[in-house]
């Protein structure tokens, strides 16, 4: 019974050797940097390192952007504020009727800026 006993132990210990052995050459190709997860971990990595810099340029750039807007919109408008007061001033001025606008001559007028020397 001993020896019955002794074999089955042996033969155990032998499978849960080799299960480990198989175990341990999956792991490893599992995490293998060229081919396995580890590769696509490391890639992985890499792409959201890109990423947050593009985010980050994004960013300042949009927060110029927003800068640029608020100067362009409040410049904008004062410039409305000012012609909103030309025009409130153009409505002071009196009519002009056609009658009271002096009429051109249809003939040319010429005039010399030739100097003489001297």
């Amino acid at each position: 019974m001993d020896m019955v006993a002794d074999t089955l132990l042996v033969a155990g210990a032998l499978g849960a050797g080799i299960y480990c052995f198989i175990l341990s050459r999956r792991l490893t190709q599992f995490n293998n940097l060229e081919n396995g997860v580890g590769a696509a971990v490391a890639v992985l990595s890499s792409q959201v390192t890109e990423l947050q810099t593009a985010l980050d340029a994004a960013r300042s750039t949009a927060n110029h952007s927003s800068d640029t807007l608020v100067e362009i919109t409040e410049r904008a408008e004062q410039t409305s504020k000012k012609l909103e007061l030309m025009v409130a001033a153009l409505h002071d001025l009196p009519q002009v009727s056609e009658t009271s606008v002096p009429q051109k001559s249809s003939e040319p007028v010429f005039s010399s800026h030739f100097r003489e020397a001297r």
